[in-house]
């Protein structure tokens, strides 16, 4: 910034002040973010039952007679029973659930914002003369 002023040299004539420049900002941001997650679930249930029976029945009866007389007479009684049982029993249940599941996630995140700001400004310059029939102004922006 700059004033000047002719004073009074014998002239009615006044000058303004001139004033330039110019003003440069900037913005720089950045941000950024990285993250992840895993999760894992598992479930799983087992039933079983096992049954196993067996059976095994043997009966035997018998009789026997027997006569002899020495005039040869001869006499036999038999009466002879046999029972025989066999048995066998299988039983199996088998059930099963089951669950399981996974998840994974990542994210990674960035943010980058730049902005430059720029600015020019200029002001004129104002003349005046004493007799009042010369006067201009300049500005400028």
């Amino acid at each position: 910034m700059s004033d000047y002023d002719m004073g009074d040299a014998g002239h009615d004539v006044d000058y303004g002040h001139y004033e330039a420049g110019e003003q440069h900002d900037g913005l720089d941001q950045l941000h950024q973010a990285h993250g992840s997650e895993a999760d894992a679930q598992s479930q799983f249930g087992v039933y079983e039952n096992d049954h196993h029976a067996q059976e095994s029945t043997d009966f035997s009866q018998g009789h026997h007679v027997e006569y002899d007389q020495p005039a040869a007479v001869h006499y036999e009684s038999d009466d002879y029973t046999n029972y025989s049982h066999d048995a066998s029993v299988d039983d199996h249940v088998f059930a099963a659930e089951g669950s399981e599941s996974s998840h994974q996630a990542e994210f990674s995140e960035l943010d980058a914002l730049q902005q430059r700001f720029d600015g020019a400004f200029a002001s004129g310059t104002q003349f005046h003369s004493g007799s009042g029939e010369g006067q201009f102004s300049v500005a400028g922006n």
